[in-house]
Parts: structure tokens; sequence; C-alpha cells
């Protein structure tokens, strides 16, 4: 059922189909051209700031292998371990550094197959968006979803060796799923998002309020709906992961506060210490704390509007991811976390409609994806 304000103009092909649409296939064209718009600028940018030539291609994607990108490769070549230079790597998830090590098996380097598994994750987030806008809107509005998506400030991201494309296609998969009531699907491929990223866990609200949607307006009951319930399986695959490395199901917890000072706090608490690093030092740290407080202040605006302009379920992914991004002592990365937030490309494209909305989201879309891939590539601390 589509809601009020849906501009749905001509129902798309099944979703299950495995096979690229000429419309899809072209949109695959358009995100391609995007990475290696992506990739040149940010080599460029570097060699320019720098002023060092990068040797060959390889040197390329190596521009991309810093902070996070390391300690998963780091992972995928070691495994997890407590103790040592590896402790502080419990934290992450372990289900793109075992891909990664599964992929390089076969092709027997890391980095090329971290990048190559974002590669074919975003190409596929972008797909499975494109298809999952069209269930309420037209194909316009689908398209312009995927381009906002790939011209996000922070969306370098999906490019490079970092989780956010693996964790993006198994939730717009997921969701998808769930909207045309595949449910053991849907169960399945939110666990794997769990073991992925712990905002996975927002899946399980998330699709409970799909499937009592779907209840309420087909006056039905529905046994498949118990397959929400795999979902949490795969968080405590990760439970069961720091039992078997730490020797306590929570170890994670405990090693995020001792080396990166987060812990658990109410979202006011993260929300006040955003917006009391703009008076920090030195002023690259304001600035970062200034993107943080835009970010955060922009993801809670989409939430709003997205519990009117939208379908109850992604009113309830932009809260919970929202509240989870914010419910910490020391908020960081917020404009990268953002990203997987997708309902806010639902919204820009919803805007778009009006080319003032187009072109001003376009612009500094562009500006500031520019900026921080420039940075990031540089070697600067870019969320």
């Amino acid at each position: 059922m589509l809601n009020k304000h849906s501009d749905k103009q001509t129902g798309p092909e099944p979703a299950a189909k495995l096979g690229l649409r000429t419309d899809e296939t072209r949109l695959v064209a358009m995100m391609l051209a995007i990475k290696a718009l992506v990739f040149l600028y940010a080599g460029q940018s570097y060699q320019a700031l720098a002023d060092q030539r990068i040797n060959g291609a390889y040197g390329w994607l190596e521009l991309w292998n810093r902070w996070d990108a390391l300690n998963y490769q780091k992972l995928a070549v070691q495994g997890y371990s407590a103790v040592g230079d590896m402790r502080p790597t419990m934290v992450f998830y372990p289900l793109f550094p075992w891909t990664i090590r599964l992929l390089a098996l076969g092709l027997n380097d890391y980095l090329v197959s971290a990048i190559l598994i974002s590669t074919l994750a975003s190409i596929a987030a972008g797909i499975l968006l494109y298809r999952l806008v069209q269930l309420d809107f037209s194909r316009t509005t689908a398209t312009l979803a995927v381009w906002f998506l790939f011209i996000f400030p922070t969306s370098y991201f999906l490019h490079i060796g970092y989780t956010e494309s693996l964790f993006l296609m198994l939730a717009l998969s997921c969701v998808l799923a769930a909207r045309t009531e595949h449910w053991l699907s849907a169960g399945l491929l939110g666990a794997l998002a769990c073991l992925t990223r712990a905002n996975g866990l927002v899946l399980v609200p998330t699709l409970l309020i799909e499937a009592g949607h779907q209840c309420w307006t087909t006056r039905r009951w529905s046994w498949q709906w118990l397959c929400v319930a795999i979902v949490p399986l795969g968080f405590g695959g990760y439970l069961l992961l720091n039992y078997h490395v730490a020797g306590d199901y929570f170890a994670f917890l405990s090693i995020r506060n001792e080396f990166f000072y987060i812990s658990l706090a109410l979202p006011s608490t993260g929300v006040r210490e955003a917006i009391a690093s703009l008076n920090s030092s030195p002023a690259q740290s304001q600035i970062v704390g200034m993107q943080e407080c835009l970010f955060i202040a922009l993801g809670f605006a989409c939430t709003i509007a997205s519990w009117f302009k939208l379908r109850p379920v992604y009113g309830v992914w932009m809260t919970g991811n929202w509240v989870l991004f914010t419910s910490a002592t020391f908020v960081v990365s917020v404009p990268r976390y953002t990203l997987t937030m997708f309902p806010i490309f639902f919204l820009f494209a919803i805007l778009a409609r009006r080319r003032l909305w187009l072109i001003g989201i376009t612009v500094w879309s562009l500006l500031y994806l520019a900026l921080f891939a420039g940075l990031f590539a540089w070697g600067r601390w870019a969320f």
C-alpha cells in the first residue's frame, strides 16, 4: 500500500529479478563514473597538496588505505586477539574482514580484496536503493535518490575498504525483502547486517514495524513475520566471538572505552559534547566538531521528516540509527554514519522535484565530497 505522499507512476519489475533492466544498467554506469571521478580527483589533489607523485595503479589504491581500513585488513590477516596490538580491533565487527580474507585467498592481496568488495557491494546497494524507492515513488525519484547517495559528502567511504558499502547492501536488501514479503530472506540478511555493524540491530524494530504495517493494511496474520527473530542472531554471533577471544561476551564495550574513550550515554550527552567541541582547539578540531554538529542536525531533521513523508519502516530506521549514533560520551564519525541512514536520500529526491532544491543539494554535496575525499586521501582525519 502506498503512502499518501507517493508520486509513483509505474510499477517496477519484480525486485527479486536478478538481471538488470536497461534503466538499471544506465544507473550502474553512472555509479561507476562517479567512483572513477572520486578516485581521480582525490589522487590529483593529493599530488598537488603533498607535492608527491603516485607510483603506479596500486599507489592510487594505497591513498585510501588509512584509519579503520588498515584495521579491517589486519583482522583479515591475523584474526581477532584480546592481547597486544590487536586488542583494540575487538570493537570491529567480523563479516567485512572475513569476506576480505576469503576473497584474498584467490586474489592474494588484502587491499585489492577490500576495495573490490566495497565496489561490488556499493553497486548492489545503489540498485537495491533504486528498487526500494520505486515501491513508493517514480523512477525519476528513485534515480535521484541513488544520485544523492553517491555524491553525499561522505560517499567516498562507499569506494574504499570500509564497511559502509557491505552494510548498506545488506540493510537495503533486508528492508526490500521485508517490503516484498520475503521474510525468511529479510531475517537472514538482517543477521548478516548485525555481523557487519552495530546498527544492524536497528533492523529488529524496523522489521517489526513493517510487519505491523502489513498486518494493519491487510488485516491478516503471517507466521513468516516470526523470521524477524533471526536478525539478532548475527549480533549473538559477535558476542560469541568476544567470549571466545576475550572470555567476556561484552568485551568490546570495555575495550572501546579503554582505547577510544567512548561509552554509552544518553543522546543529550553526545549532542552536548559535540556542541562543546565547537570551542575546542586547534582550529581543525573546531571544523571537525562543526561538521559533526551539522550532520547530527541533518539526521535529526530528516528523522522527523521521515515520519511525515515516508512509510513508518523508514521512520523507525532513521530514529534508531540517530539515537544510536548520538548515544555516546564522545560523538565521532557522525557524517560517515549518516551515510547508512538511507531514507535521507528518499527525502532529498522528493525535495529535488523543485529545481532549486536539486541544484542546492547537489552543489552542497559535491563541494563537501571534494573537500572530505581530498582530506582523507591526503591522510587527514575526515570522519
